[in-house]
């Protein structure tokens, strides 16, 4: 029994540590999250050329509308080309590219990737432009966004970080998806800009600088290229911003078969990047003070928000009923009781509420909420199918192609 306890206790402690990290991890930067402001405008010495590159996988039920909005920007129109990267897509939906005032670039592989796209386009395109503008297949940009852009280049950032929020709110779990995403920014992108920290990439509706952005993505080959160019640039101390008020609209799942594709790819490629970037991390810290490689490389290991709050909540909720049952012969096996893992619950809790956006407390709001518990097991039903989700494309359907006035 003395050899049972000990090694239950060992794991036991072990697995409060790790929640106790990541619980008092996004307690911080949700704190400080609510003391972000708006950056205010400046005037610019220039117009920079921007290459707005929209990649889309057999996205032709949206990519027409996409690329059509994507041409309204208030920006002088001999400073942004957009430029739609097409693969797979039907003779017809390229009949209707044709047609619009953008470039198109086709491209075809035996197993597609967003990296292998992106590196094609580039280097087809050549090199006369001064930014690279990131879009998926169903982001909607608001006019003003390339402005907003250009601004926070002319502030001597190299790579910028845009507000992608929800187009659509037509779902319980696209109104979870859309929540997760304003947490994640809450979290990751304005408290750590508030204490000086790089904000997260997401993968679309980012800029940075085009021969940055090129020569980085030439040493990409994965289907997490957003966080590998985030590791790299990081590393090499470039400084990413976020600009809340530049808002991109994107499609938020409203299939729960989707949501688990996407977070099995999501959480195969932080843990490849944990594994392959922690001692690197720890050493770029220790020998060159940066702090802003290292927290990204702690992020990886970060679990997902609703694992984090579920975890934590029936481990309290079991603990609880031990201890209300007095189940002795259990209770003396372990080293924890309720109040230690309820106090956890109760940090992440009001760490999450506090992330919120005001917009999302309604009825519809909290309808979605009665989902979460079906949310939190298809995010275990994700884990327990990692393996070989980072070596993979995995292809997520879009078809919403409301346009973005209503938000």
């Amino acid at each position: 029994m003395g050899i049972v306890k000990l090694i239950v206790n060992i794991a036991e402690i072990a697995i409060y540590v790790y929640f106790s990290f990541a619980t008092l991890y996004i307690l911080i930067y949700s704190i400080f999250g609510l003391f972000y402001k708006n950056r205010k405008d400046v005037k610019v010495s220039k117009h920079r050329k921007f290459a707005v590159l929209i990649q889309g996988y057999k996205e032709d039920a949206v990519i027409v509308s996409v690329a059509e909005q994507a041409v309204k920007q208030d920006y002088p129109n001999d400073k942004y080309e957009v430029i739609v990267i097409a693969d797979s897509f039907t003779q017809s939906t390229l009949d209707k590219l044709k047609q619009l005032p953008i470039r198109l670039e086709v491209v075809e592989f035996e197993v597609s990737k967003k990296s292998k796209a992106l590196n094609l386009c580039m280097d087809r395109i050549g090199d006369d432009y001064d930014i690279a503008m990131i879009l998926d297949a169903d982001n909607v940009m608001k006019p003003d966004v390339l402005t907003k852009m250009n601004m926070a280049f002319e502030r001597g950032f190299t790579a910028v970080q845009g507000h992608r929020t929800a187009k659509n709110l037509n779902a319980n779990f696209a109104i979870l998806d859309a929540m997760s995403e304003e947490i994640n920014n809450h979290i990751f992108r304005k408290g750590h800009r508030v204490l000086g920290l790089s904000s997260a990439l997401i993968g679309s509706g980012m800029a940075l600088d085009y021969h940055l952005f090129k020569s980085t993505m030439a040493t990409v080959d994965s289907v997490g290229e957003d966080k590998e160019v985030e590791l790299k640039i990081i590393r090499n101390r470039h400084k990413i911003e976020y600009i809340h008020n530049a808002l991109i609209f994107d499609e938020k799942t409203s299939k729960s078969d989707v949501f688990v594709n996407q977070r099995r790819r999501w959480i195969a490629a932080q843990l490849d990047y944990f594994r392959s970037n922690f001692f690197d991390g720890v050493w770029q810290l220790v020998t060159k003070a940066n702090v802003d490689y290292f927290d990204k490389v702690l992020q990886m290991i970060m679990p997902p928000r609703i694992i984090l709050a579920g975890v934590l909540f029936l481990a309290s909720l079991i603990s609880l009923i031990f201890n209300f049952l007095s189940i002795n012969s259990i209770s003396k096996i372990f080293y924890s009781d309720y109040q230690m893992w309820s106090l956890l619950f109760g940090l992440t809790a009001f760490s999450l509420f506090i992330s919120i956006p005001r917009k999302f407390y309604n009825k519809q709001t909290f309808i979605a909420l009665l989902r979460i518990p079906h949310g939190f097991i298809l995010m275990i039903i994700s884990l327990l199918r990692i393996k070989g989700a980072s070596k993979k494309f995995l292809h997520t359907t879009h078809d919403h192609v409301e346009d973005s006035k209503h938000n």
